[in-house]
């Protein structure tokens, strides 16, 4: 028996011996035979960026066989606003490399996510999944490299004050109990999205904890390790479903908002790419970072302005994305810096080997730490459509390397120093900004909503459904206008604090 995989907390991975991406129809039906599972549930995630679940009970071993094999219809024009009800039938298949065990259900259930296909048997154009099955093809197909991807979730734990051990306000950043109040909350949550397949790096509570109306809002975060950016994006969706259902069962609210309340801080959803080739990292060449990495930071400067139409989806959002604050809206890259945009985060690229030091009993490990090389994008949040966000990533980074003048790019916009600082200020009057709203983020894409079409990657549908909803909200002021206005303020964070 294989140690690795009989050490998963995934029950399906240990029960079969292989890893999730092989795992096949006969699989299922085998484990579903074998531990009484008495329930199938298929979930996929709809525009409002929430799962949705369709119920089966197994009949018998003929039913089982057809749901796992012909899927379901479903309404689509109540799942996208783009289908027309006239002609909105859908088919829902499941991917089995998506089972898990709910840990929710009362009854032995496994749950799957889902692709959708027209009417034709084909895979919806203007799917976010499949947009971001396409992005991850196309940029395979340019460079010959995998795109990879991973998430930091950020969310607020809320509960009524109880007059515990008081946290310091806005000084939460990997605090312990019982200054920290909700870190079994998290650890329990690791645990059951561990068990349904996520990849966790690691988790720890946030900077943001305060007291508002007899209430403690304390912001934590679970960080994934990079996958495949298909899996990246599912595994981020289950996860949010997770942590949604293990608050509701305690009595807790949850938000992953970007914004809250005025003067606090806002939740993000940073996202950490690298390019793999061969199964090696491409991020670093001799200890540095390579060509590879700045040709694709190189694409993000120039798309960073409508990739926020797929990060940044509220206005909200906005409050959240301000000058002289740790969140972005600067279009530049740095090395270990806060400041920017894109970050390019402490690597392991020292050549000691820094655990012998601590502990002079241990031998040299001679451990590749080149694998662990990220970048990190730092502008999205909660609010994002994780797919689109991801799909636009990938196209971003394709682009990089279909430039001719993308080192250059990455030269001119690369940030050595706290822009945020006065004596720094000339170098910022020379950097292009984030868009201040949603409107100004539906213009920007507009203006390159060509790079994102190019292979076919978004639908022109796609792309012209988000620049509408996002001038819907007409906001190209409220950032201003509302600023001195707290109760409006307010309004607009209720309005959206359940956001993705």
């Amino acid at each position: 028996m294989n140690q690795e995989l009989s050490m998963s907390p995934h029950s399906l991975v240990a029960f079969l011996q292989k890893p999730a991406s092989e795992f096949t129809k006969a699989d299922i039906i085998t484990y579903i035979q074998k531990n009484d599972i008495r329930m199938i549930n298929f979930m996929y995630p709809a525009a409002d960026g929430r799962l949705k679940t369709l119920n089966f009970v197994i009949n018998n071993a003929a039913y089982l066989d057809a749901i796992l094999t012909c899927g379901e219809r479903v309404d689509g024009s109540s799942l996208f606003p783009f289908i027309e009800a006239g002609s909105s039938d859908l088919y829902v298949i499941p991917r089995f490399r998506t089972a898990f065990v709910d840990p929710f259900a009362e009854l032995p259930t496994v749950s799957m996510l889902c692709s959708f296909f027209n009417k034709d048997g084909e895979p919806l154009e203007s799917s976010p999944e499949y947009t971001l099955h396409k992005a991850c093809k196309a940029f395979k197909d340019v460079t010959g490299m995998e795109f990879q991807a991973m998430g930091e979730l950020e969310y607020y734990v809320i509960s009524e004050d109880e007059d515990m051990f008081p946290a310091t306000d806005q000084r939460g950043y990997h605090e312990s109990a019982p200054y920290a109040k909700f870190n079994d909350f998290r650890t329990e949550c690791m645990v059951y999205i561990a068990q349904t397949g996520g990849q966790i790096k690691y988790g720890h509570s946030e900077v943001g904890n305060f007291a508002l109306d007899g209430m403690i809002y304390e912001q934590n975060e679970i960080e994934f390790l990079p996958v495949r950016a298909e899996d990246a994006a599912d595994q981020l969706m289950i996860a949010k479903w997770v942590i949604r259902n293990l608050a509701f069962s305690y009595g807790y609210n949850i938000t992953f908002a970007p914004k809250i309340t005025v003067g606090k801080a806002g939740s993000g959803l940073h996202i950490h790419m690298r390019i793999m080739k061969d199964g090696q990292n491409q991020m670093l060449k001799e200890g540095i970072l390579s060509e590879t990495a700045r040709k694709a930071i190189a694409g993000m400067m120039v798309l960073a302005p409508s990739i926020t139409a797929f990060g940044n989806t509220n206005p909200t959002s906005y409050f959240r994305l301000v000058p002289h604050q740790e969140a972005p809206t600067n279009i530049c890259w740095g090395d270990r810096n806060r400041s920017v945009l894109v970050r390019v985060p402490l690597g392991w690229s020292a050549k000691t080997d820094m655990c012998m030091l601590a502990n002079p009993l241990e031998k040299p490990a001679n451990y590749d730490t080149t694998q662990k090389q990220t970048v990190e994008m730092r502008s999205p949040d909660g609010s994002a459509d994780i797919y689109q966000l991801i799909a636009g990533l990938a196209v971003a980074c394709r682009y990089g390397f279909e430039m001719e003048n993308a080192l250059d790019i990455a030269e001119k916009t690369y940030v050595n120093v706290n822009i945020h600082k006065q004596e720094n200020a000339d170098k910022l009057k020379t950097l292009e900004q984030l868009p201040d709203s949603c409107a100004a983020s539906a213009d920007c894409l507009e203006k390159q909503r060509a790079f994102f079409e190019k292979y076919n990657v978004f639908s022109p549908a796609m792309i012209d459904g988000i620049i509408t909803k996002l001038r819907a909200y007409n906001d190209s002021t409220l950032r201003s206008d509302i600023k001195d206005k707290p109760i409006e303020m307010m309004e607009l964070v209720e309005e959206f604090f359940h956001c993705g």
